[in-house]
């Protein structure tokens, strides 16, 4: 059987139909894969859009350009105030490569130049861009490169960064125009989460201002004040450590009364100068200071060491109109991102909250010194007018009376009881001039007032309140030169239990009687130890010694330590 072949006429549409199916079938893939991407890239942002928090949008962000665009490794670096990398986040690398890398780039060579300039930037191979510099030893291999800015409102925020696009493809347009889709609509992302994250900070120092206020108004103990201040200070901005620095009154020195967190017995109890600091620098501008590297900081001259392990930091002023009284300090170890705006913008008028609340304080104690000389006066005249007169009249009436007893025995028991209320008239005097003696009392300079602020003062160092006893007249029957002795011993005392007991709790008794002063310190915590006679208790012994004293260091049954450091006095009847 004779099969005909077909004419050359025929052969050519058929040649041509194929061409053209396998076009359309090319054509088809093409269409099919960029659909494909567009699904991608849609269902990318629509993730986005669902998440509110940073560092989740962040990382999202940077998951779904290694997606998109089929790359190896990504990263999204968010650029600084300094225009250097003040995070990088890395995708496609382990945990233990980047142990192994060490340090996160900082924003240097091929990274620094998409951050001067905010262009997308493709590379088919990244070595032999001028700006790269290499990479450092066990960082894993690259070649291809893409990174696309990433603007929020205009500004730059960062850049994402691909590189080793799989299958040793360079990137193309294509991926270029999808990165930057993707970049466009992380900007909206990040300035939702932006804006929500500053919503939720303002409203958290809402409620600890309203905390504070509330402290205020309720008669809260100033070292209560501070140290909710504190607490909500810290947790708010996620500081590492706090710090209250107060002006001493009359000098031009700082003395940390408060620090909580990393580092802060370098700051508890410390004394410095306003120059060379920067709570100084934030007195003198009267506002706001901000640090990226508060050791290194060429304003911090004096013992920078305190801040070592330390990076960025902020110190606030504590005013209230012209007097300063003090500065709150914050910082994060090295390492961290600095503080943003959002978190410190409301810095100031807490720090003034604060402020306030000294300010009050003060004027309650005042306001009660003032109530407490008007009840010594009108006790002072009572006792005058009533009870100096009455057993005045009875001694009298005794004395009369004694010439018609005949019985020696009954007289000299008449005897002693006259005697007796002539003591006693004396005593009542004393008193009397101790409730009307208010030069020293009236300015808080009393040995009552000064034990006060000594026992206030050690409740940062000794973490509680120790319970104080004040009995007999210690502002009148206590010379200054013994008064001065006994706040130097009580502060050295309560130094000693901070340092050694670790004790939850502390005993100050400071009594007068019978023409003695004793001062006793009891602590329930580790007890003497071998070291308990340290210099620090010699010098304590000697100085009762001087005064014709003793000290005494007992350990009770109960446990802990009992000091009793006693003198005699100068009867001033």
């Amino acid at each position: 059987m004779n099969v005909r072949e077909p004419a050359p006429s025929e052969k050519v549409p058929r040649l041509r139909l194929d061409e053209l199916l396998e076009g359309l079938q090319a054509q088809i893939g093409v269409v099919r894969g960029t659909q494909g991407r567009l699904h991608g890239l849609l269902e990318a942002v629509l993730s986005l859009g669902g998440e509110l928090d940073l560092s989740q949008v962040l990382r999202h962000i940077t998951k779904a350009a290694v997606v998109l665009v089929d790359a190896e490794y990504g990263a999204l670096g968010v650029v600084g105030p300094d225009q250097s990398l003040a995070q990088f986040l890395p995708v496609g690398v382990s945990e233990a490569e980047q142990a192994r890398i060490g340090v996160s780039p900082a924003g240097h060579g091929l990274l620094g130049e998409l951050i001067s300039h905010p262009e997308p930037l493709r590379l088919k191979e990244l070595s032999e861009h001028p700006a790269s510099h290499g990479f450092p030893s066990h960082h894993p291999p690259m070649h291809s490169f893409l990174g696309v800015p990433v603007r929020v409102r205009g500004e730059v925020f960062g850049n994402l960064y691909l590189t080793q696009k799989r299958g040793g493809l360079p990137f193309d347009s294509e991926d270029e125009a999808v990165l930057s889709t993707l970049a466009a609509a992380a900007g909206v992302a990040i300035d939702n989460a932006r804006l929500y994250a500053e919503g939720q900070v303002r409203e958290r120092w809402l409620a600890a201002s309203a905390e504070l206020t509330r402290g205020l108004l309720s008669g809260t103990p100033e070292t209560k004040v501070l140290e909710l201040m504190l607490n909500r200070a810290q947790d708010i901005t996620s500081a590492d450590l706090g710090v209250v620095e107060l002006v001493t009154p009359g000098t031009q020195e700082l003395r940390g009364v408060l620090a909580l967190g990393e580092g802060a017995a370098q700051h508890r109890g410390v004394r410095l100068p306003r120059g060379g600091t920067l709570s100084g620098e934030a007195l003198a501008s009267g506002q706001l200071i901000v640090t990226s590297e508060v050791g290194s900081d060429p304003r911090v001259t004096y013992c920078p060491e305190r801040w070592t392990g330390l990076g960025p930091a902020v110190a606030v002023p504590m005013s209230t109109g012209d007097k300063d009284r003090g500065v709150l300090v914050l910082a994060r170890t090295a390492g961290r991102p600095p503080f943003t705006q959002a978190e410190i913008a409301p810095l100031p008028g807490f720090a003034g909250q604060a402020a306030l609340a000294l300010e009050l304080a003060d004027r309650r104690r005042a306001a009660e010194q003032v109530s407490l000389l008007e009840d010594r006066d009108r006790i002072a005249r009572d006792l005058h007018d009533l009870a100096i007169q009455r057993l005045f009249a009875t001694g009298m009436t005794l004395q009369s009376a004694n010439r018609f007893v005949e019985h020696p025995e009954a007289t000299e028991r008449i005897g002693r009881a006259v005697d007796d209320l002539d003591a006693t008239i004396k005593i009542i005097r004393s008193t009397i001039f101790g409730l009307r003696d208010h030069d020293s009392t009236v300015i808080g300079h009393g040995l009552r007032a000064r034990a006060s602020r000594t026992a206030e003062g050690a409740v940062p160092a000794l973490g509680f309140t120790p319970s104080l006893l004040m009995e007999g007249l210690l502002d009148t029957g206590v010379p200054h030169t013994v008064a001065d002795e006994v706040v130097a011993v009580l502060s050295e005392a309560l130094s000693n239990v901070a340092r050694h007991a670790h004790t939850p709790s502390a005993e100050i008794a400071l009594v007068v009687r019978n023409e003695r002063l004793t001062l006793t310190v009891t602590g329930n915590g580790v007890g003497i130890g071998d070291g308990g006679h340290s210099g620090g208790l010699r010098n304590l012994s000697e100085r009762a010694r001087n005064l014709g004293g003793e000290l005494t260091l007992t350990a009770p049954p109960e446990g802990g330590t009992l000091l009793r450091w006693a003198v005699p006095l100068p009867d001033r009847r």
